[in-house]
């Protein structure tokens, strides 16, 4: 489980989050909503361990992960630009995690064509990235997530730059790999129709603070 304790962070001279309790259990999807400057990204960020909260901790399964490195916490960031590596292919794209990991570069690729089988972008293994789809690109952006078998997956802001057709089929297939990988999954936006497509429950913060919506 992930669990978010007592998180206070500052924007300059103002109070950006305010004492946020926030719990999300195994293969539980939950949406944070709110304006644009409310702190979302923030907190995703304090969550991935990218920044420090002012006070609080970061939990995961018992443990105080508030000072572990991003890269110790195997967690997943997912952005709305999917942030995949131009000078890749798409193979060499979703291997990238497990050879950071110290895995032999033939096992990874393997591991990787598996994934993008499951994805049904075999096919597309040995083209660079921006030859690809919108909708492509962002199942190549999730199989690179998926396949270290991160412990939690952030997700920010992942369909808006989609259009609306290609986001209700991605929020679909997401939410169904989310659910298989029994991952907490925190997801970012601003569009409630997109956290209730995709979440089991929802927050919205607001002046700092976390209110339940459903």
């Amino acid at each position: 489980m992930l669990d978010l304790r007592h998180i206070s962070q500052n924007y300059g001279d103002s109070a950006l989050l305010q004492d946020i309790h926030l719990a999300v259990t195994a293969g539980e999807i939950v949406a944070l909503l709110g304006p644009s400057g409310s702190g979302k990204s923030t907190l995703l960020a304090i969550v991935a361990g990218l920044q420090q909260p002012l006070t609080g901790s970061v939990w995961f399964d018992g443990q105080d992960i508030t000072r572990l490195p991003p890269e110790r916490r195997r967690f997943a960031l997912m952005f709305q630009d999917f942030a995949l590596f131009p000078h890749l292919n798409v193979l060499d794209n979703v291997a990238f995690g497990l050879i950071e990991q110290k895995q032999g570069k033939a096992r990874a690729r393997a591991q990787a064509l598996d994934m993008l089988a499951l994805l049904g972008l075999a096919n597309h293994a040995r083209q660079k990235v921006w030859h690809l789809s919108g909708g492509e690109q962002q199942r190549v952006a999730l199989a690179r997530a998926l396949i270290t078998q991160p412990r939690a997956l952030l997700l920010d802001e992942p369909f808006s730059a989609l259009d609306a057709d290609l986001r209700t089929s991605l929020r679909d297939e997401f939410r169904a790999r989310i659910k298989a990988a029994g991952m907490p999954t925190l997801l970012v936006t601003h569009d409630e129709q997109e956290a209730r497509a995709m979440a089991d429950r929802a927050v919205r913060l607001s002046d700092g603070r976390l209110e339940a919506l459903w």
